[in-house]
């Protein structure tokens, strides 16, 4: 197990990478924005509203993603199992004990939310309930509570602040060159150099929101890795998480609930079956399945191929 260690410093060092991209690329864009206007206060008001907006929806967050997925909450005499399972795993792992939800949904998934370990829920959906070993179950969970612990809710609600930010400044710059109160730049530096900082904050501004929401999803599909080898430490039986995987990889049920809103939270993609859009299998918010089946008979030491449990 002494590879996960060194997988999970790897992907917290990744993730900060990512983060500082995000800064530079808002940093960039509102400078050039600034200086072809020559006035920030339009970028102060942009910024400080999507913070506020952010921030309140950061605490409403867990709240809209249970009710989203349709979850109701569960007790232990609802699923003493399911209870125990995630008990034992709290307890292993010094965590408070979240409030469990299951969805009516027939397909083998699950999420964590919640803004830290005090304020968590995970969520379970029928269908991994019924198709499911304990083994399997086990796993699953165990990757869930590792994204409790690594602080994963956290990681990407700041993502989606910092994306939020870069898709309105530069939508409102856009739509202010629309509406022609960006006609001539009002800065000081009128010129070749307005012209410059012009076409500068025109491609950033298209190209920049792009960026971002690439970055979103590698920070997403870091956040997946970085909880599958957490929670094979959690459970010391990596097996049990591995043949979950081939069960959900395997699994052609829609989600009838399935945002794209929400559809990172889930330990896969929600969008599955018949129908999916190109849009959601061109931009995945996961790594695939097969991968990260790889990665932790890497991490583990097991074999390439090993016997199919499911």
């Amino acid at each position: 197990m002494a590879n996960i260690y060194q997988y999970q410093s790897a992907n917290v060092r990744r993730t900060w990478l990512m983060f500082a991209a995000f800064f530079i690329v808002l940093a960039a864009l509102g400078y050039a924005i600034s200086a072809y206007y020559g006035d920030p206060s339009f970028l102060v008001f942009a910024i400080i509203f999507s913070i506020v907006y952010s921030f309140i929806s950061y605490y409403a967050s867990a709240g809209i993603a249970l009710a989203l997925a349709r979850a109701t909450p569960i007790e232990r005499k609802d699923n003493p199992m399911l209870y125990n399972i995630v008990e034992n795993l709290t307890i292993a792992d010094g965590l408070p004990m979240p409030k469990l939800y299951v969805t009516p949904e027939l397909q083998i998934n699950a999420f964590a939310t919640g803004r830290d370990p005090a304020h968590a829920a995970v969520a379970v959906t029928a269908g991994a309930l019924q198709r499911l070993d304990k083994d399997e179950l086990q796993g699953v969970l165990a990757h869930e509570l590792s994204h409790v612990k690594n602080r994963d809710i956290l990681v990407s609600t700041v993502a989606a602040i910092l994306a939020g930010i870069i898709a309105l400044v530069a939508d409102v710059f856009l739509r202010s060159l629309f509406f022609g109160f960006g006609a001539g730049g009002r800065g000081r530096g009128n010129g070749q150099l307005q012209e410059e900082f012009f076409i500068v904050a025109i491609v950033l501004s298209i190209l920049a929101p792009i960026g971002t929401m690439l970055i979103q999803l590698a920070i997403s599909r870091r956040r997946e890795a970085l909880a599958d080898a957490s929670g094979a430490l959690l459970t010391r039986y990596p097996e049990g998480l591995i043949s979950a995987l081939n069960k959900i990889g395997a699994d052609e049920v829609p989600m009838r609930a399935a945002k794209d809103s929400t559809a990172h939270l889930w330990i896969d993609t929600p969008f599955k079956g018949k129908g999916t859009s190109w849009w959601h299998k061109a931009f995945m918010t996961h790594p695939p399945i097969e991968e990260r089946i790889k990665a932790l008979r890497d991490m583990a030491g097991l074999p390439a191929e090993g016997p199919d449990r499911g």
